[in-house]
């Protein structure tokens, strides 16, 4: 018998809630159901994918190689699904999108993705800068709306609202002492580690920088990068640790090739938000566009639908449904 799209949907909720009774209730199903998918895959695939411990079920190491594949699979099924169930739309145009590096790099592509399947003749440019930049490309009027996760100019011809939050977290390599932990202690974990920075003017840092305050005299920066891949690499090789967003790391983490740490006794949250000239005239294609992006407001406060590409697919994929 051949691994079923449920099995591998089964497998994924019971790998992220650690318990047959959370995921059951997640999937609507009942917990003998769950049991009974998840026993006929691990017989399937010729061994478990789970160690137990008392309730709890967590990934071993065929699991953990399991699980980035299982999702990349239930992702291109929600994408054929949504795209062979489009019809032709007549909305036409053009808009003009600048974001943020993180926001640009790890969302604002799904996003433009999933809005040309249901606009295919709105075409749309998407610009990378960071945060400073960002702003001055929409206030000068070279884009119709920026998403940004910076802080912002006061520029009193700029409309500024509230899109969605976001957390950082400290990453270390897969070797470094700090990887044994699952929080990273300011009052304890500063000292000895080397760091690598943002570049000045993007998003990521000057919001690291505001939250560390009085702790930034204590670090000891060896470098600066401008791009979170670039810094990526460097913690995982071994060089340092950093400080990114969480929606930047996704796929590192799940494979296990850096670990991202909460940071304990400091809130690392951060507002993210959409800039408009205030005067900007608002195209149709832009309305839709700017709703359409909306949809990320909807994630509950885990931030579940962020923590990988696939999630936010398909969030996508049920808000196409629900509005069908």
């Amino acid at each position: 018998m051949s691994i079923t799209l449920r099995q591998l949907e089964i497998f994924i909720a019971v790998a992220e809630t650690a318990q047959v009774t959370k995921a059951s209730k997640k999937l609507f199903v009942t917990q003998s159901a769950v049991s009974m998918a998840l026993a006929e895959l691990e017989n399937q695939l010729g061994g478990s994918l789970f160690d137990r411990h008392g309730r709890s079920l967590l990934l071993n190491a065929r699991g953990r190689y399991l699980l980035p594949l299982a999702k990349d699979i239930t992702c291109q099924v929600a994408n054929v699904e949504s795209i062979m169930s489009e019809r032709n739309d007549t909305l036409e145009g053009h808009i003009d999108v600048v974001a943020s590096t993180t926001l640009g790099n790890y969302i604002l592509p799904y996003l433009i993705g999933a809005f040309k399947r249901v606009h295919p003749r709105v075409h749309v440019n998407l610009l990378v800068y960071n945060t400073t930049q960002a702003e001055k490309l929409v206030s000068e009027g070279h884009s119709d709306v920026g998403y940004v996760e910076g802080i912002l100019g006061k520029n009193s011809e700029m409309k500024v609202r509230p899109w969605f939050q976001d957390e950082l977290v400290i990453l270390c390599g897969p070797t470094d002492p700090l990887a044994h932990n699952e929080f990273f202690d300011v009052n304890s974990d500063l000292e000895g580690k080397k760091w690598i920075m943002r570049e000045k003017g993007s998003g990521t840092d000057a919001t690291f920088r505001e939250k560390m305050g009085a702790y930034l005299d204590k670090m000891n920066v060896v470098m600066e990068m401008g791009h979170p891949e670039a810094i990526k690499r460097a913690v995982e090789s071994g060089a340092g640790i950093a400080c990114l967003s969480s929606l930047s790391v996704c796929r590192e983490t799940e494979h296990g090739w850096i670990k991202a740490l909460k940071v304990k006794g400091l809130d690392m949250r951060r507002q993210l938000r959409v800039i408009q000239r205030k005067d900007k005239e608002l195209t149709d294609e832009l309305v839709e566009f700017l709703n359409f992006c909306d949809v990320m407001t909807t994630c509950n406060e885990d931030r579940v639908c962020l923590s990988s590409p696939w999630k936010l697919q398909s969030l996508l994929a049920r808000h196409s449904a629900q509005k069908r």
